[in-house]
């Protein structure tokens, strides 16, 4: 196959208002879709559940978002080497609006889920596709200041985001969460279908139905495990042990397949290349660790601290300050010094601001920890661009979209690691201390972090010996949480330095 771009990498501005600019804005307000959606939905919390029911079941509303998000991506990456990029984006649009409007129109909890693995299905299109795309029109040199662009979409949708469910959820409706992305996705797809071209010279491909069935359903088994283990069903109970047993089987058949499919679905050379596997370790980690102070600085802020859910996200909302302004500068440093070199770099930062998280406590000042959060933002923005563009340009166009979806499907994955693994650090940790109760709140306790932090902003009906205890108690589960941030942090080093320290096509003969 081959294939050409409307526009040549390298030989005008990088901006939005360059030759390439509408199709940057496009794959911005891609972005912008998923983005958004990825925060929004958790300010109508009480809204949905009052209309519609089934509180039990509301944490299946991201769990699922993110099982068929994550699946799909590797599934994605190799349609697009195949088919090309646009066709997929444009799927991948599609199958994320037709989701939203069949979530708006949700008239029972059953039903939103349903809706919410359309949405999922397309998200896992959109991530890929968008950096696959800066990868093809762009060169190595501006990759990272373009990265910056969507690393700042990121950081504006994590407080527009939930601004906007609370002033839907309190002034309008909560279908309008879903509703919004309408008029977003229209206005991409026109900018795509107007500005980004390919010409790709169409040959018979032979579509590795096994491999793609075998890898969804082992990964989704897997992720599910990790999502709900603990939650749903106890860890060693015969219905965990059973999923996990069941995914082994599946991704062991997957690999069996892989190595006799003339064109497999995810080719197993992946695995086997220092510059992915390093790159791709890398994006684990960032992951777990993205998930890890996403879901307990917040919690921190408010359970501990007492500020409000606005305050508290802003806490968090310098990390995603920081990740685009280094995004943004990292290009000049890893031509100047090297991908691998960018990389130990950034993870420096990110070892050094989840170290100073350790000294937090419950006379922490906020905008400290927007500091240090802040510091780990730098850290990932000089660590996750350099890997991710390292990755891309080891590769032609006919395999960048594969590398690419491999790397983002690492990151997912990481973050239902993360998911598992910090939540089970932060429930023993309050399950050791609340074991021991003081006089006068035995049986007044909560059960998790998250019930805890409810528990401490509830104002009314705690006593103040619960309200002391519980603070004290969920101080110390964060600060397990933030130890363990530490040693993935760690472990990012060596992630890194696995990488070869020149990155060179890789060859395949």
């Amino acid at each position: 196959m081959t294939h050409d771009t409307s526009t040549t990498p390298g030989r005008s501005a990088v901006g939005l208002r360059s030759e390439r600019g509408p199709v940057l804005l496009a794959v911005m307000l891609c972005t912008a879709l998923v983005a958004i959606d990825a925060t929004i939905l958790a300010a109508a919390v009480p809204a949905v559940v009052s209309d519609l029911g089934g509180f039990s079941q509301f944490p299946w509303l991201f769990s699922i978002y993110l099982l068929a998000q994550a699946v799909s991506v590797p599934i994605y990456g190799k349609l697009a080497d195949s088919l090309g990029r646009k066709p997929v984006m444009l799927v991948g649009i599609a199958l994320f609006l037709v989701g939203s409007v069949l979530c708006g129109a949700a008239w029972t909890m059953p039903l939103l889920i349903a809706s919410r693995v359309v949405q999922g299905l397309g998200a896992g299109a959109v991530m890929p596709m968008s950096i696959t795309i800066i990868g093809d029109i762009y060169s190595v040199e501006e990759r990272a200041r373009v990265q910056g662009f969507i690393a700042s979409v990121w950081g504006i949708a994590s407080i527009v985001g939930p601004t906007l469910g609370g002033v839907f959820s309190e002034y309008v409706s909560w279908r309008w969460i879903f509703f919004v992305n309408l008029p977003i996705g229209a206005v991409a797809t026109v900018m795509l279908l107007r500005g980004f071209h390919e010409r790709i010279e169409r040959t018979r491909h032979r579509i590795d139905y096994a491999g793609a069935i075998l890898l969804a359903s082992g990964v989704s088994l897997l992720i599910l495990a990790l999502l709900e283990g603990g939650r749903s069903w106890a860890w060693l109970s015969a219905t965990g042990i059973g999923i996990v047993v069941a995914s082994v089987v599946l991704l062991v058949a997957f690999l069996f397949v892989e190595k006799r499919a003339a064109e497999p679905i995810l080719p197993l050379w992946v695995f086997t290349r220092r510059v992915l596997v390093g790159a791709n370790a890398a994006s684990l980690v960032i992951g777990a660790v993205l998930i890890g102070l996403t879901s307990y600085v917040p919690t921190f802020a408010q359970g501990v601290l007492g500020f409000g859910a606005l305050l508290s996200g802003l806490a968090l909302g310098a990390m995603t300050i920081g990740w685009p302004l280094a995004a943004a500068s990292a290009g000049r440093i890893y031509m100047r010094f090297g991908f691998r070199n960018t990389s130990i770099l950034g993870v420096a930062f990110v070892v050094l601001g989840s170290a100073l998280l350790l000294l937090v406590d419950a006379r922490t000042s906020l905008w400290t920890i927007a500091a240090f959060t802040f510091l780990v933002g730098v850290g990932l923005g000089y660590a996750s661009v350099p890997t991710l563009v390292a990755v891309q340009s080891s590769v032609d166009w006919d395999r960048r979209g594969v590398v690419t979806a491999t790397n983002l499907f690492a990151r997912s994955v990481g973050s239902a690691i993360g998911v598992a693994v910090f939540g089970a650090i932060a429930n023993a940790t309050l399950a050791r201390d609340f074991a021991t109760p003081p006089a006068g709140a035995t049986g007044k306790l909560p059960r998790t972090a998250d019930d805890a932090a409810v528990v401490l902003g509830g104002g009314t009906g705690v006593s103040t010996t619960v309200r002391d205890f519980v603070r004290a108690a969920l101080t110390g589960a964060t600060h397990q949480v933030f130890l363990g941030v530490v040693v993935l942090a760690v472990a990012m080093v060596l992630a890194v330095l696995v990488m070869p320290r020149r990155t060179e096509p890789l060859r395949f003969d």
